[in-house]
């Protein structure tokens, strides 16, 4: 038996270049919009695009309120990850499930297709719903509102991260079950009939070669979870606050001098996010699926 490295078939190049050609449209429109964005509010945060008066280059919007800044984003962080990590570990695990076939599985998969159709903020208005001291949840459990924890505007922000690892763990398991079921089917029978058990299948075969849509899944329920504003503001606390409402509380303030704090709370979030791709796609060049 062989194991040369297959030629690639004729006319791939071509493929690829007619594939591009396709997107670039859509490709260019993002880039205006999305860099075109990125620079308004990079130059306003630099008070190279003022609202009033003349233009003052400097970084004083980052600097006028530092420690508001820094607890922002340590809270937003700690949601994002937290968040992630609980949706990245419920998520593969439903996906499991769901590939198993049975009707267990099928059960998971529709929860699972309802669950991302659910707005956010409707999401959020449930969780609220469910959570609170004078909630549904207390009150089925005969609970009074002084002895429930403060799960809505606690001080570990249970309810925001809550909501995030549900709505973000049926998209992790959407994606997971796509590769499950295309790619790996076929390696985990083969395992089993080899004789290794569910753990080492899952181990040696399912984790290797999900995880880069692991990876991929998490990064953008991360960033999400990172920019999001409605669910924060709805579930959270109001001080210490996250980035994304941070930025809204300013650029709605009164005063125009807050809107280049407002745009360099903003450019902080970008920043946080794109480190976050960068890294993103530095783990997956790590992964043996992936290459």
């Amino acid at each position: 038996m062989s194991f040369a490295p297959v030629p690639r078939r004729a006319g791939t190049g071509a493929a690829r270049r007619r594939g591009a050609l396709m997107v670039l449209p859509a490709v260019t429109v993002t880039a205006i919009v999305v860099l075109g964005g990125l620079g308004a509010t990079l130059a306003q945060a630099f008070g190279l695009l003022p609202i009033i008066g003349p233009a003052r280059p400097g970084i004083g919007a980052f600097t006028a309120h530092p420690d508001d800044l820094a607890s922002a984003v340590g809270v937003s962080l700690g949601i994002a990850a937290t968040s992630t990590a609980i949706a990245v570990t419920v998520g593969t695990a439903a996906a499991i499930v769901i590939v198993s076939g049975r009707l267990g599985g099928r059960i998971v998969a529709g929860l699972g297709a309802v669950t991302v159709t659910i707005p956010h903020l409707i999401g959020a208005a449930t969780i609220g719903l469910l959570l609170a001291d004078a909630g549904v949840l207390p009150r089925l459990l005969g609970i009074p509102p002084e002895s429930w924890p403060a799960f809505v505007g606690g001080p570990w922000w249970a309810a925001v991260i809550a909501e995030f690892a549900w709505k973000e763990s049926a998209f992790v398991a959407l994606v997971v079950t796509g590769t499950l079921a295309t790619r790996v089917s076929a390696f985990d029978e083969t395992a089993a009939l080899l004789g290794a058990g569910r753990w080492k299948r899952f181990r040696h075969v399912l984790l290797p070669l999900t995880l880069p849509s692991i990876i991929i899944a998490g990064a953008i329920g991360f960033v999400y979870a990172l920019g999001s504003y409605e669910v924060a503001w709805l579930l959270g606390r109001t001080y210490p606050e996250p980035l994304p409402v941070l930025a809204v509380r300013l650029f709605q303030g009164v005063s125009l001098d807050s809107r280049p704090e407002a745009a360099a709370v903003a450019i902080v979030t970008s920043v946080i996010a794109l480190a976050t791709v960068a890294l993103t796609f530095a783990a997956l060049r790590r992964t043996a699926a992936w290459r």
